[in-house]
Parts: structure tokens; sequence; C-alpha cells
């Protein structure tokens, strides 16, 4: 079957309509191109890397200032988007990296910041038990606020995206695409129900699914890992756990991060560890006791108020991995007109807008040549997570 034949045209189609595809989507979209977005389950479906409530916008990334400089693009244009959507799709409640004295990475996190005058401010110990007295803070040495830093309201944010992007004229499909066929130039593709979609270009965003679509390529090179997240219920404390008194913060070392009681859902406390294997179609997502376990014992060393905190919700989500951490946006190597785009890694949410201005100049022939960190040839199939 050849393109004349689709039973839709566009000029690029995006499949995927987490946070990556849905800003590609409506970056091009807004340029003048002629887009398609498809997606499988919905955008902020419960399957997706995209669909938790929250997820943290930070600046800090240790020596890598290439996300740093990414962070700090991308944050102006969420603000840009909430605002002109006047919807509440960001919480500025800063964001607090606790260090231990034997931990460089907030070290390296605030040259870099304040290299890039970045708004940071360095805490003692006595200081930070002062001014958040919520977190125990006896193994602590001194903290890292960034104060204009905060979380995204991850599945309402990329819904909005993406209602936008299809208000601004894109065609949006919920269909499972098949992994494509040709060879050298994609003609079209198709989907599980009977569609074919031709384009000029394809955009492939599917996080966890990239692998899926495109196995002899990516099997190993992009790795889901089960991830579990805890919302505890701070009851007679609610107040010391609100977005205005408590920031979203990092416990590096311990491997554990935190968020005040956003929007009265909880307390949420995750371990930022790669859990196991998963697969975002078949893979069940209740919690394990032995999850909960883990994080009430790192509760009752930093938050002792939370400790015997009910739990009030939990999810089981997906970082979809490459080997290091760092993103993959690349051309397919079997085909000139199709795109690669994710291993979010687990801190990709917050750089959807500036990823998708980073695909759009390349497609639309504005910036030529790849980071080279970004490249298909610098994914291994070994996993040694260096980008945190």
């Amino acid at each position: 079957m050849k393109a004349r034949s689709a039973n839709q045209s566009c000029e690029v189609a995006v499949i995927g309509a987490g946070v990556f595809g849905a800003w590609i989507a409506y970056q091009l979209q807004r340029s003048g191109k002629r887009v398609m977005l498809i997606d499988a389950y919905g955008p902020g479906n419960s399957r997706s890397s995209s669909g938790g409530e929250s997820r943290i916008i930070r600046m800090g990334y240790g020596a890598d200032e290439v996300y740093s400089r990414s962070a700090r693009r991308s944050l102006d244009l969420w603000l840009d988007f909430a605002n002109a959507m006047n919807e509440p799709l960001f919480h500025r409640t800063g964001v607090l990296w606790l260090a231990h004295g034997d931990d460089p990475y907030p070290a390296r996190c605030l040259t870099t910041l304040e290299r890039m005058g970045v708004a940071v401010e360095k805490l003692t110990a006595t200081e930070l038990s002062a001014r958040y007295p919520q977190l125990a803070t006896n193994d602590i040495s001194w903290a890292l606020l960034e104060p204009d830093s905060g979380a995204l309201m991850a599945r309402r944010a990329v819904q909005a995206v993406v209602r936008e992007t299809i208000e601004e004229g894109t065609i949006y499909l919920r269909e499972l695409v098949q992994t494509p066929k040709d060879q050298d130039h994609l003609e079209f593709i198709e989907t599980q129900s009977g569609k074919f979609v031709a384009a000029n270009d394809y955009v492939f965003a599917c996080g966890p699914w990239l692998q899926k679509l495109f196995p002899d390529l990516l099997r190993d090179r992009i790795c889901p890992s089960r991830q579990e997240v805890f919302f505890f219920g701070a009851g007679a404390n609610a107040s010391r756990f609100s977005p205005q008194a408590l920031p979203v913060w990092i416990d590096f070392k311990n491997e554990a991060y935190g968020f005040p009681d956003l929007e009265h859902r909880g307390v949420k406390v995750a371990i930022d560890r790669h859990g196991p294997p998963f697969d975002p179609d078949r893979g069940d997502r209740i919690a394990t006791a032995e999850g909960l376990a883990e994080v009430r014992q790192y509760l009752g060393r930093r938050t002792p108020w939370l400790k015997d905190a009910p739990v009030v919700e939990t999810r089981v989500c997906q970082y979809e991995n490459t080997s290091n951490g760092d993103f993959l946006i690349d051309r397919h190597p079997g085909y000139d007109n199709v795109w690669l785009v994710g291993g979010g890694s687990g801190h990709g949410f917050k750089h959807g807008p500036a990823v998708a201005e980073y695909v759009a100049a390349r497609l639309e022939g504005i910036q030529e040549g790849i980071e080279p960190r970004f490249s298909l040839v610098t994914k291994e199939t070994t996993q040694q997570r260096a980008v945190f």
C-alpha cells in the first residue's frame, strides 16, 4: 500500500501524547505544520510515564549544565503556557536539596546554578532546621534551596497541552500504532484498527513503548522499570506539610524525594531507584508491601510526624531508562524521515517544552546536528545510571 492510499495524511505525525509528544505536536502546530498526534491510551493515561499527579521541576543537575539550561528554558515555557491557559499547572514550592557531608552532588548543583545565574540559597544545618522543622536534619550538613522551582501537575498539564494543540488544528487519533515495515523512507504507518497514516516526517515519542515499536534497535537501549509512589495523609499536621510551608525535597544520598501536600492529595514520597523491568501494557500497578515498608522506614527518619500517617493513595508508573539517563533524540538509522524521542529516564517530564523546541528546530531545518549526549550511538545496553 502506498502513501496515496492512506486514510489520512499530514506533514508530521507524532506518535505518543505524553509530555514529549504533546509539546512537540504543540510546537510544530504553532509553527504552521499540519500535525497529527496519535496515542494508544490517551493523554495523561494511567499507563503513561506522564500520567501521575505531579512531577518535580528543578534546575539542579550536578555538573550536567545541558539539563540545567533545558530545565530553566522549560520552566519559562511552562509558566507562559499555564498563564495563557489560566490554569494552575505549576506550584512554586521551591526545591530543597538535602546535603550529606560526603555527598558532592548538591555542591555541584550549587556551583553550576551560581555560574548560570539561577536563584539559589545555601542553608546551614541550623538554618534548615529552623526554617523546616518538619524535616529531621540530624544527618544533614547543609541544604540548597531553589526558590523558583517546584512541582508541575503532570497529568493535567499534558492534557492541557494536547487540548490546546487540538484547538490549534492538530488532528488527534487514539490508535495503537504498529511497528513500521518500510525501509529507508517511511511512507506510512498502520494502526491496529487498520488505519493508514501518511506523513512527510514521523516523530516517535512514545516513552516505554519505543522499545516495543522498534525492538531490534531499542530492546536493550530503552529499559522500562517499575516505580512505586506513595501518598500519605498528614491529618492534624496538614498545615505543616502544605506547599506554603514545605518545599519539594530531594534527599539524593538516600535515593528519596518528597512533595508537600499539593491540592490536598497527600504528602507524596518515593524512592528514586530503578525498580525491576516492567511492561507498560501488561504490568500490574498495585504497590508492594515491601515498597511501602521502605518508604515508611524513610519517613520515620526524615519526617517523624508522618511515620504513622495513613496511605491515602499509591501509584505504580515506570521510568523509561536509557543506559545512563541521557535522553534519546536522534534520527532512526534505518529511515531518513523518522525521529526517535524518549529516554526520559525518570527526570524527563520537566523538559517537555525544551525538547519540543529542540526537535522542531531540526525538523524545520532551523538547526542542524545532534547533541552528542542525545544520540543513538551513545546508548549502551548495560545500565549505568549517571544522570539524575
